[in-house]
């Protein structure tokens, strides 16, 4: 097919890190597959996420969510870009201004990950290693109150502590010894080439992942039909239909990104999904679950409204105070 006429190329807005580029030029590849005479160009963009990685200090302190998106989001209103790419589990659940997600790419492994110190040195002591067997007091890093809440429900005699920085620089802090395990989403580790570096891949019904994880979402401006047109070709309807379950959930919830919340659905007869939820305290001492099938804003909506009901009305508000 040939690409609808365009003025210029189109400008895909990124971040800097390995992973932001990977995840980019895949966009770039599924477009040009479906539009060959496409032409295409990124432009790199700092973001305030990127700028905190150093400081160490977790993200729900310092914004959440938005961190990593708000300046992508700014250079696609002011036309300084048409495309924004963000990891979909790092969008923030509410509508931004004059721009729209216009595809939902097919996931990647939606699972977390577990990479263990012994591994990454590629010691004889790894082999038989996984979160269960892990000793007592193990340092296990991860960036998100979700996974630390369900690590600590798992595990509570582990140290959880948090940790900042890219997927790269995350597995090389293992692998130096500032920390005996490190906790990742899989879809970065895979999409990265990393999979050698990986102890043990973490089951759903273990480690239920983030709302959207393993799924891109590319934004447009609301009113760039042109471009708009270009992206249906790589929407992903089985993906849009779980991600808007999963997002759903987590806005009906009202919980932000200062809250352990996580969610799976799985699409079933389109366009109904299967959605797990999962609202749980910071400790991992509280956890609320709900399952159930339907249409994904309908099942979203009633899920949450059940878990709220269930006693994560009191989880969120202790949270929140």
């Amino acid at each position: 097919m040939s690409a609808p006429p365009r003025l210029a190329a189109v400008v895909l807005g990124t971040r800097a890190s390995a992973l932001a580029r990977a995840q980019t030029e895949w966009v770039i590849a599924s477009l040009t597959a479906a539009w060959p005479d496409l032409p295409c160009e990124t432009r790199v963009i700092s973001t305030a996420g990127d700028r905190t990685q150093a400081s160490g200090q977790p993200l729900p302190e310092i914004g959440g969510k938005g961190l990593f998106t708000a300046e992508l989001e700014r250079a696609l209103r002011d036309g300084e870009i048409d495309l924004a790419v963000h990891s979909l589990k790092d969008l923030p659940t509410e509508d931004s201004p004059q721009v729209a997600i216009g595809a939902v790419s097919a996931r990647e492994d939606v699972r977390d990950c577990l990479v263990v110190r012994e591994t990454l040195q590629q010691s004889v002591a790894s082999a038989g290693i996984s979160l269960a067997t892990l000793p007592a007091g193990a340092i296990v890093g991860t960036s998100s109150l979700r996974r630390s809440a369900q690590l600590r429900a798992l595990r509570p005699d582990l140290d959880v502590q948090s940790i900042r920085g890219n997927v790269d620089t995350r597995i090389r802090k293992a692998g130096a010894g500032e920390y005996d395990a490190v906790v990742l989403a899989a879809a970065g580790v895979r999409r990265l080439g990393l999979e050698n570096a990986v102890t043990e891949w973490l089951e759903a019904d273990s480690m239920l992942p983030a709302p959207g994880q393993g799924a891109l979402a590319i934004q447009c401006r609301g009113d760039d039909e042109p471009t708009a047109a270009l992206l249906a070709a790589i929407d992903d309807p089985r993906a849009r239909a779980e991600t808007s379950a999963e997002r759903t959930f987590l806005r009906a919830l009202g919980a932000g990104c200062a809250a352990p919340v996580a969610a799976l659905a799985v699409a079933t007869t389109t366009p109904r999904v299967r959605l797990q939820g999962l609202v749980a305290s910071v400790d991992g001492t509280q956890m609320v679950r709900v399952d159930g099938e339907g249409d994904p804003q309908a099942i979203g909506e009633q899920l949450a409204l059940e878990a709220l009901a269930a006693g994560a009305d009191r989880i969120l508000a202790a949270i929140r105070g």
